[in-house]
């Protein structure tokens, strides 16, 4: 049976990277992080002055990653709220949906995903 109710706002112009690691994974609670942000500011002139990983094991393991969490500070506030979640066979990093216009992959949001991924694969 097809729903009656149609969407008034048709299909939307957003967009979420997702990044996939291949692993087995054997306790999904490990696998699980998230970034908390202490920002300073307001409104445009907001900013990220701080990041720590809130979930399992991986999350605890990305806190002592100093380094990587000082790249993750120099990000927007949109670029570094940044999701691990696992699934069936691996484990997904992602960050905010955006629009077409904002939507890309920078060099440094490359290479902290990339480095995320590496924390991921020594569990």
């Amino acid at each position: 049976m097809q729903d009656s109710t149609i969407s008034s706002w048709g299909a939307q112009d957003r967009f979420q990277a997702h990044f996939i690691v291949k692993t087995n994974v054997t306790n999904p609670s490990k696998y699980v992080a998230r970034t908390i942000l202490e920002t300073e500011g307001h409104f445009a002139t907001k900013k990220v002055a701080s990041v720590r990983w809130n979930g399992g094991m991986l999350a605890d393991k990305l806190n002592e990653d100093a380094q990587l969490n000082d790249l993750i500070a120099k990000q927007s506030v949109k670029d570094a709220t940044i999701f691990v979640d696992p699934s069936d066979n691996g484990v997904r990093i992602y960050g905010k949906w955006k629009d077409s216009y904002d939507f890309k992959i920078t060099k440094d949001m490359y290479a902290i995903y990339n480095k995320i991924a590496e924390h991921v694969k020594k569990i």
